[in-house]
């Protein structure tokens, strides 16, 4: 007696497949270096593009080398480089030129970063690339633009941060312009980039065909410090170092706690001003006229640093933190990258995810930048070796072995 059919499976225990990722079917090439263009080339992997890191044969994205490394494998790669398939090309070469734009004709954003004039000297300008497809968006990411009296000059963000103004108003009244000790203006480009890219694939929806995108790196931070220029001209104000005070509002500051670490302060909405000031013992300052204002407030920062300072001296952190948030009143812990690791907020979030590499087992890193509801992303791969996915990606483009190992004869990869 043949056996019964198995019962069908409920719906209960059929899992639901997941929603492809929203850029899924987009095809990326990354032939920067370094932070800006790389960036956006990750995230924009992050949430389903197909990203092929374009590298130089003998010279690697020099990213691969910065920072600190562990068993001589850089970890700044494995988080740049994620989501990447990586293949070698030299560009300056007839075959990695021809590889190049067989690549292009196959692909819906190249994101590079040369010097201008580069590409072109190669062959590989905008005009080369838009023949063979002209639904191409060609992103260019230098420090200066693509003219002008500096683009041709070497651009780094550390630059940008300095012209930018960012510099000139960071750090003590008394003290010297200070730089932010990571790629600020760098990271802030590459966020613009790939808001730019998606951007033009947008316009594309509607001519049909490609465009350049160019990004200065000097320009999104120029952005995010906000009404300057504008002050300025309309008022010729310009505004100065204050430190970790506010023009516009205070009580505004970082605290030092009793068990000595810091919590940070802020009161941009008059309400909490007025939560901190009765949390503190001193309510009677929020009657002042001058008290009534951001401007008026920040006018009068010592006094009311010295209310809010002797409080939170008198107590811990924690102490400190759960006082404000019983009265609503806004404050944050100063943390380091170890408090960050542990902190419940970012873990509720999954802020910091775990990723398993082939090097170095599971790697703690950031995730994807925001969550989507129904067609989230997500990070498939850490930065892989250095062209590990060239034989692959050539023979996709239908190159056989042996014109491969022309290529390498070459040097082409």
């Amino acid at each position: 007696m043949a056996p019964a059919p198995a019962p069908a499976p409920s719906s209960a225990s059929v899992p639901t497949p997941l929603p492809a990722p929203p850029l899924t079917g987009l095809r990326v090439l990354d032939l920067a270096t370094l932070f800006a263009g790389p960036l956006a080339a990750t995230m924009l992997g992050d949430f389903g593009a197909e990203v092929i890191k374009v590298e130089h044969p003998r010279k690697p994205d020099p990213s691969r080398g910065h920072g600190p490394s562990k068993d001589g494998i850089g970890l700044w790669w494995k988080l740049l480089g994620r989501g990447k398939r990586t293949i070698t090309l030299d560009l300056s070469t007839k075959g990695g030129r021809e590889t190049l734009l067989k690549l292009a004709a196959t692909a819906d954003v190249v994101i590079e970063n040369f010097r201008p004039g580069t590409l072109e000297k190669w062959g590989l300008g905008y005009e080369e690339l838009s023949e063979v497809n002209p639904r191409l968006v060609l992103t260019r990411v230098t420090g200066f633009g693509q003219f002008g009296p500096y683009a041709h000059r070497p651009g780094f963000g550390t630059l940008a941060e300095a012209m930018s103004g960012f510099a000139a108003i960071t750090g003590e009244p008394d003290g010297p312009p200070t730089l932010p000790p990571f790629g600020l203006a760098d990271s802030i480009a590459g966020l613009a980039t790939a808001y730019a890219v998606m951007t033009a694939l947008a316009g594309r929806q509607h001519t049909g065909r490609g465009q350049v995108v160019d990004m200065a790196i000097i320009e999104p931070i120029l952005t995010v410090l906000g009404p300057q220029p504008l002050w300025y001209d309309q008022l010729g104000h310009v505004q100065p170092r204050t430190g970790n005070r506010s023009t516009n509002n205070a009580p505004r500051n970082t605290y030092r706690t009793a068990d000595g670490k810091w919590v940070a302060v802020s009161t941009s909405a008059q309400s909490i001003a007025e939560r901190v000031m009765q949390l503190v013992g001193r309510p009677e300052l929020s009657l002042e006229p001058w008290f009534a204002t951001g401007a008026g407030r920040a006018a009068h920062a010592d006094v009311l640093d010295e209310a809010v300072g002797s409080w939170i001296a008198a107590r811990s952190r924690a102490e400190v933190v759960t006082a404000f948030e019983r009265a609503e009143a806004a404050v944050a812990p100063v943390q380091d990258v170890r408090d960050v690791m542990a902190d419940p907020q970012y873990a509720a979030l999954d802020t910091v995810t775990t990723v398993d590499d082939p090097d170095l087992g599971p790697l703690r890193m950031q995730n994807v930048l925001f969550r989507l509801s129904d067609t989230p992303g997500g990070i498939r791969w850490t930065g892989r070796a250095h062209g590990a996915d060239t034989d692959e990606v050539l023979a996709e483009l239908g190159l056989s072995a042996g014109e491969i190992e022309e290529l390498r004869t070459e040097g082409a990869v």
